[in-house]
């Protein structure tokens, strides 16, 4: 290693010129107003509550609030991966969740039930949201989805 490196320098006269920023009226054209999509969850109106049975509208909201959580680690959501035990909702539209993750030192253990919780209570019509993390029993790979089983190749 007793090869000498050399640094080059490069003289400019000035400098290239800096490409053209964006703007909105760019974006828009002169006939087109954006639409305000932005209130559109404050606008739906909110689910009916479900009296814990499966199948109502705020239960199934729930589900669809838990698929969108995936595993950093795997490709796959949470609610296929099988890590969600249950889901209840009561009359006054409070949900509990009933969960485990993959291996009690999983890295997301301490981060996972709050991001869980955090999800689930920003459904629209949910009132309280409880995540109870459980270890017994203990999760394994047969209570994956057959869609998770797919996407990760054990089919």
């Amino acid at each position: 290693m007793s090869e000498e490196r050399e640094i080059q320098i490069e003289e400019l006269s000035e400098a290239p010129p800096l490409p053209p920023r964006a703007r909105v009226e760019d974006a828009v054209e002169a006939n087109e107003e954006r639409p305000r999509d932005y209130l559109d969850g404050f606008l739906k109106p909110q689910p009916a509550p479900s009296t814990g049975e499966i199948g109502g509208d705020l239960y199934e909201s729930v589900i669809d609030a838990l698929k969108e959580i995936y595993d950093p680690e795997i490709p796959v959501n949470i609610y296929d991966l099988g890590l969600i035990y249950g889901v209840e909702v009561s009359e006054n539209s409070h949900v509990a969740v009933t969960m485990t993750l993959t291996t009690p030192h999983c890295p997301v253990a301490e981060s996972m039930p709050g991001e869980v919780e955090l999800r689930v209570g920003s459904v629209p019509g949910v009132g309280v949201a409880e995540v109870n993390l459980v270890w017994d029993p203990p999760w394994d790979p047969q209570k994956m989805s057959d869609e998770a089983k797919l996407e990760l190749g054990m089919l």
